[in-house]
């Protein structure tokens, strides 16, 4: 297996809580704050186009505490015009594309960089040779895997989502062909030379066997860690997260 295993957490639904009354808190950047203390190995945060998670100057703020503290704060983004020029200013180590609609309630399937290759290949590109890291947040299909590979990204984030549903709904076969899945398609990407990261919909329950896939190098959960975080705290929620992934490493 490869090193230990990076845990990136997203703090979006930090900022999902201030704006359900509107003012200044709970601050997403105190909370990204709180979970660097914690342990974290990385911050992640989307700015949506319609901006119900993160605002323009949360961005701004955390990519200050994050270089302040030497750790990567990971943008995900839209494949679009208005999110390039603003990842382009900010200089985030990491830069995720996501795919993005205005009905959905997160982010559900991966990106189709088949079928958006020349439209995501120039904004890989320019992101970096602006010194950002580029991961797409693809499904684990060969032909998504070497079509990121085709546009220049350096990294694949694999969709875990519908593992996290088959689990949720105690369905072993479905989760277990699934689970078959991605760790085919992180042995593919790993073959390529892309770094591979997994996330989406993961739980206490549900991460083991998805940190024990070997060429795994980073997972990012959100959701579950900030509502973990309500009952028992967010350092023993990232704790606990963190002891489970490393159990599955060894």
């Amino acid at each position: 297996m490869s090193d230990k295993l990076r845990l990136g957490v997203n703090i979006d639904h930090v900022a999902t809580l201030r704006n359900a009354r509107g003012g200044a808190h709970p601050d997403p950047v105190a909370g990204a704050w709180a979970a660097i203390q914690s342990g974290a190995d990385g911050i992640t945060a989307h700015l949506r186009e319609d901006r119900r998670h993160m605002r323009d100057d949360d961005m701004v703020r955390l990519q200050t505490l994050c270089e302040s503290e030497d750790i990567p704060l990971n943008m995900e983004m839209a494949a679009t015009s208005e999110m390039l020029k603003i990842a382009l200013d900010l200089k985030p180590k990491a830069v995720c594309i996501v795919p993005e609609r205005r009905e959905e309630r997160t982010t559900e399937g991966g990106l189709d960089v088949v079928g958006q290759h020349n439209s995501v290949a120039p904004i890989v590109r320019e992101l970096t040779e602006n010194g950002s890291r580029v991961s797409l947040f693809i499904e684990a299909q060969r032909t998504q895997i070497d079509a990121a590979k085709s546009c220049g990204a350096a990294v694949v984030e694999l969709h875990t989502g519908a593992y996290a549903h088959a689990h949720e709904d105690d369905n072993i076969e479905l989760a277990a062909e699934i689970l078959k899945t991605l760790q085919d398609g992180a042995t593919y990407a790993h073959s390529l030379g892309l770094e591979v990261h997994l996330g989406h919909g993961l739980t206490f329950d549900n991460v083991s066997d998805i940190a024990a896939i070997p060429e795994a190098v980073e997972l990012n959960i959100g959701h579950f860690i900030i509502g973990e975080a309500v009952f028992m705290g967010l350092e023993p929620a990232i704790l606990e997260m963190r002891r489970i992934m490393d159990a599955a490493r060894v």
